[in-house]
Order: structure tokens, then C-alpha cells, then sequence
């Protein structure tokens, strides 16, 4: 029995890379989006949250470079192991669900495969199709139940094995972009002290965030200057909020 692609194994992560870095076949395709993503939004994500927390308590604490390195280690840390928690149930349940809907469709189309013939041909004629040509799409799709199985899947429901991507990929790629985002706030104050740490941490924040936004606009295929630049302002207007109250909630316990 040939196996589907609900019960082949998952590709490693080592195999994802691998094509990923192999040149798209097509300048529609998206083949990395589901690695992608978290990857970007966890390294925008450990920035932001880090560099917030370490000007909130840089704020609060004044020069107290023990009170800074002690939250922004827990802030990595914390905030690393909740965002690789969070992909990979996310993206486990996903596929959980996709598992789920791929059994339904196939009980489906075994009972009532005329209701299941006429749900997939309206949904073609629903994107212009003539009846007729829909109804030849349909009759050459249900010839293979497998087939059949993933177009309903896709058409009808709007899910896809390719592009949710594997759990682990999502939970790791997480993991890993937060934590190396989050030490980047934290580094300063790791090696100086007082206002020299809070500028370079401050600095070196807002490169990287920059450069987070060079690379999403050449995923986007947007303007680079202006994803950049955006993306630094949107950090440091959070850092600059948190910093803020810091310093309002310092005042007030002091």
C-alpha cells in the first residue's frame, strides 16, 4: 500500500535546510514560509520583549547592573522556552486537525461520494469554471481517492501539510531565534557598565532589528530602507514605553 502523505514521515530539519537553500523553481514560491516565520517573528519577538525588559528595570534600577543582567537572562530564557512551547503546540495541533479532517473527508467520500462530487464541483464553478469544466476537473480528481482526498482538503477546508511545516522545525527554529535575539540587548551589560552598556545595548538593538527587517522585505519583496526602518522604530518606541514606566514606577518605590 503506497503511503499518503498524512502517514509518511516528517522530513528532518536537516532536509529542510537543505532545500531551502536550493534556488526557488518559481518566484511564487513559498517554500520556506513555514521555517520562516517563526524564525522571523521569534527573533523580532526576543528583541523587542528583551530589550523592553532590560530598559523597564534599566529604568527602575537605575546603574544596578546585577538587577539588569538578572532580568534580561530570565527574559531570554523564559521567553525562549514560552515561544518554542507555543510553535510547537501550535503547529502540532494544526496538524492534529489536518489528520483529523483527512480521516472525515476519506469516511466521505466512502459513504457519499455523489454529495462529496457535486461540494467539489461547485467549488469550481465557483472560480469561473463552466460546468462542464468543472465537472471534467472533478471526474479526473475523484479517479484517485488519495488525490480526491488532499483536493478536498485543500478546497474545501483550506489546509495544507506543506505549508504548516513540522512542529519540532517550528518549536527549535523558535527556540533558537529568540534566544540569539534576546542576547542581543543583553550583551552590553555582560561586558561594560552604566551609560556605556545602556547605549551600545540600545544601539546594537536597533541594528539588529534593522537588519531583521532587511531581511523580511527580501522575503516580502518590499522597499528595504523602509521594512528596516520600521522595524527599529517599532522597537524602540516598546523599549522606550517600558523605559518609561521604569523609571515613573522607580520614582514611586524609591
Amino acid at each position: 500500500m503506497t503511503p499518503t502523505p498524512a502517514d509518511s514521515p516528517p522530513a528532518s530539519i536537516v532536509d529542510r535546510l537543505r532545500r531551502l537553500r536550493q534556488p526557488p523553481a518559481s518566484p511564487h514560491e513559498t517554500r520556506g514560509a513555514s521555517v520562516v516565520r517563526p524564525v522571523v517573528f521569534g527573533a523580532t519577538d526576543g528583541l523587542v520583549c528583551n530589550l523592553s525588559l532590560i530598559m523597564g528595570v534599566a529604568g527602575a534600577a537605575g546603574e544596578k547592573a546585577n538587577s539588569i543582567i538578572i532580568a534580561g537572562v530570565a527574559g531570554l530564557l523564559a521567553g525562549g522556552f514560552s515561544m518554542a512551547v507555543g510553535e510547537y503546540v501550535s503547529v502540532r495541533s494544526q496538524r492534529e486537525l489536518l489528520d483529523y479532517q483527512i480521516e472525515l473527508q476519506r469516511h466521505q467520500l466512502h459513504n457519499t461520494p455523489e454529495q462529496e462530487w457535486d461540494i467539489l464541483r461547485e467549488i469550481y464553478e465557483a472560480k469561473g469554471l463552466s460546468r462542464p469544466e468543472a465537472h471534467l476537473i472533478v471526474s479526473r480528481i475523484m479517479r484517485d481517492p488519495e488525490r480526491a482526498i488532499d483536493t478536498f482538503v485543500r478546497e474545501e477546508i483550506g489546509l495544507s501539510a506543506e505549508t504548516m511545516g513540522s512542529p519540532i522545525a517550528a518549536g527549535l527554529g523558535s527556540l533558537c531565534a529568540f534566544s540569539l535575539g534576546a542576547f542581543v540587548p543583553l550583551l552590553p551589560f555582560l561586558l561594560l557598565a552604566g551609560a556605556a552598556a545602556f547605549a551600545l545595548s540600545i544601539a546594537g538593538s536597533g541594528l539588529a532589528l534593522f537588519a531583521v527587517g532587511l531581511a523580511v522585505s527580501r522575503l516580502t519583496h518590499r522597499k528595504p530602507l523602509w521594512t528596516g526602518v520600521r522595524q527599529a522604530a517599532l522597537g524602540g518606541l516598546a523599549a522606550a514605553v517600558t523605559f518609561g514606566v521604569g523609571s515613573l514606577l522607580g520614582t514611586a518605590v524609591h
